[in-house]
């Protein structure tokens, strides 16, 4: 078994925060928001552990960048919709660029 990447790791800590959150949603949308939410964060996770393995990194990469930015919409939707408070929204931001800064950087790597 490979080592985990800190992508990986930091976006492992993301779904741990952010689930409890989510489990919170008023109870028409957890199953609709809510689960698409969690769809999506798990998606790029299991795309993540792709990429430690894969030989073509380029191509999961670009894939997990396009989920980020899909998953960073609907999490601004729990925002608008008062779903997230404003302090736990930025803290999300605040750890979606971060995770974006480093697959942003495995992409540049992969390309060498």
């Amino acid at each position: 078994m490979q080592k985990i990447t800190p992508v990986v790791e930091k976006h492992y800590r993301l779904i741990l925060w952010i689930l409890p959150k989510i489990a919170n949603f008023p109870k028409d949308q957890r199953f609709l928001l809510a689960d698409r939410i969690e769809r999506i964060l798990l998606d790029i996770l299991e795309m993540l552990i792709e990429a430690v393995y894969s030989k073509n990194k380029r191509e999961v990469l670009i894939k997990v960048n396009l989920k980020l930015d899909v998953l960073r919409f609907m999490m601004r939707i729990a925002k608008d919709m008062k779903y997230v408070s404003l302090p736990g929204y930025d803290y999300f931001c605040q750890l979606t660029l971060e995770i974006g800064k480093m697959v942003g950087g495995w992409l540049k790597a992969s390309v060498l």
